[in-house]
């Protein structure tokens, strides 16, 4: 086995993959090594960063990537892992998504020296072939009936209420005929992906037998799961995108900070650049002291800088701690708004605060943080609450120079529960 695939067991990142002592020989020299994303939003999710960093692992051990963005079938769509029809979208919906999800590669990949990452759109050569070109040069290559066992299909044909179109049904011969164009004009032999496409890429290792009688390879890391064995990537508020207009740097920090002890070692492994080495000594660190989570900081730094760059890994850094510490009066308006997005808020008038101000008992009260004076006054001689970081005496009025940014109070009681006050 190349050095290369012994990593990659090691990490957990091997799956499946053909002709398996062919391809550790293959690998001895510099290849050409591609893998599809699907342009059906303008980013891509944590769940699409199981195989490009895959890539970026060939790419750091001498390949070259192909980076392949769909704008041809995904005008199609995979059926793989879906239970309905995806939606259909326009030709420029596409290519936009197409063109939006670009950034995202120049974090990943290396565009420089002799392995430099190709990135390429299958629509400038799908959109090229005809109806009968296709039935004749490609689907003549296809068995319906092995087509109707894949795992999509079958379960599909099997559901009455969601079924499968001819359109779904005929993806395969696309992706298939993906990989053989890309062996005849770009030289590649080798494609890789997430287990579930695992019949789409021996698909088209069988067409290039049969057209070019040449051997290509393919090769799968498997899915991604949580322990509890949930789909990886999705929170309550939905997906981790990885651009900043999707999700932000602090977002997407808490997301790889909030890992769990039970599976850090694993997300260092398949996501991270640390070597197997560093990761040992993460897991021994973490053992030793589970609650300072150095693990998981680790975790959160190096993914976090590797696609938003240090400065927004350094604001995300200095907003969480400012968020655990309660020190968060040197944060801008638009981080506060950002990390505090989920917490509890509430709207009140800036006239309340003329004069003398609230009581800032009469604020708890309002803000339900206390059901009566007498808790919010117990509350407050507790030194239970701060306003802004800092604590609050029984007594305190708040006035409008206590305002953050001339309209937000941050009250916190206890160490997490936070309530927003906006003053208009």
């Amino acid at each position: 086995m190349s050095r290369l695939l012994e990593d990659l067991a090691a990490r957990g990142l091997l799956y499946q993959q053909t002709h398996a002592e062919e391809l550790a020989a293959h690998l001895a020299e510099p290849r050409r090594v591609y893998g599809g994303f699907d342009p059906t939003s303008d980013s891509l999710t944590v769940g699409n960063l199981l195989v490009l960093q895959l890539l970026a692992r060939f790419q750091r051990a001498g390949h070259t990537p192909v980076i392949i963005l769909g704008g041809g079938t995904g005008l199609i769509g995979d059926p793989s892992g879906k239970s309905a029809e995806r939606p259909t979208l326009s030709a420029e919906v596409i290519q936009a998504n197409v063109e939006a999800q670009r950034q995202i590669f120049a974090r990943l990949f290396s565009f420089e020296g002799p392995n430099a990452a190709i990135v390429l759109n299958n629509a400038d050569w799908l959109s090229k072939l005809g109806f009968l070109e296709v039935l004749r040069d490609i689907g003549k290559h296809f068995s319906v009936n092995m087509m109707i066992q894949k795992d999509s299909v079958r379960e599909r044909l099997h559901g009455r209420e969601q079924g499968i179109s001819y359109t779904e049904f005929s993806y395969m011969l696309l992706q298939a005929y993906d990989f053989l164009h890309l062996l005849e004009q770009q030289q590649v032999t080798l494609q890789v992906a997430g287990s579930d496409q695992w019949g789409n890429i021996v698909a088209g290792v069988e067409l290039i037998r049969r057209v070019r009688q040449l051997e290509a390879f393919g090769l799968t890391a498997p899915l991604i799961t949580k322990s509890d064995g949930t789909k990886f990537g999705k929170t309550e508020t939905g997906a981790i995108w990885l651009t900043q207009e999707r999700t932000s740097a602090y977002q997407f920090f808490q997301f790889w900070l909030n890992t769990s002890d039970d599976e850090v070692a694993k997300y260092l492994k398949v996501f991270t650049h640390f070597s197997l080495e560093q990761v040992a000594e993460l897991e021994a660190a973490q053992a030793a002291n589970p609650g300072a989570r150095p693990a998981q900081r680790a975790l959160a730094e190096h993914m976090t800088e590797l696609l938003h760059g240090a400065d927004a890994r350094l604001q995300a850094e200095q907003a969480a701690a400012a968020l655990f510490s309660g020190e968060v009066r040197e944060l801008s308006e638009a981080l506060l708004e950002e990390i505090l997005s989920s917490a509890p808020s509430s709207s009140h008038s800036r006239k309340a605060l003329g004069g003398a101000g609230m009581s800032a008992v009469d604020l708890l009260v309002e803000t339900g943080i206390a059901t009566s004076k007498r808790q919010a006054r117990e509350f407050l001689a507790n030194g239970a609450v701060t306003f802004n970081g800092a604590k609050v005496a029984p007594e305190a009025n708040v006035t409008l120079a206590d305002l953050l940014h001339a309209k937000l109070l941050l009250v916190r009681r206890g160490k997490k529960t936070w309530h927003v006050t906006r003053w208009s």
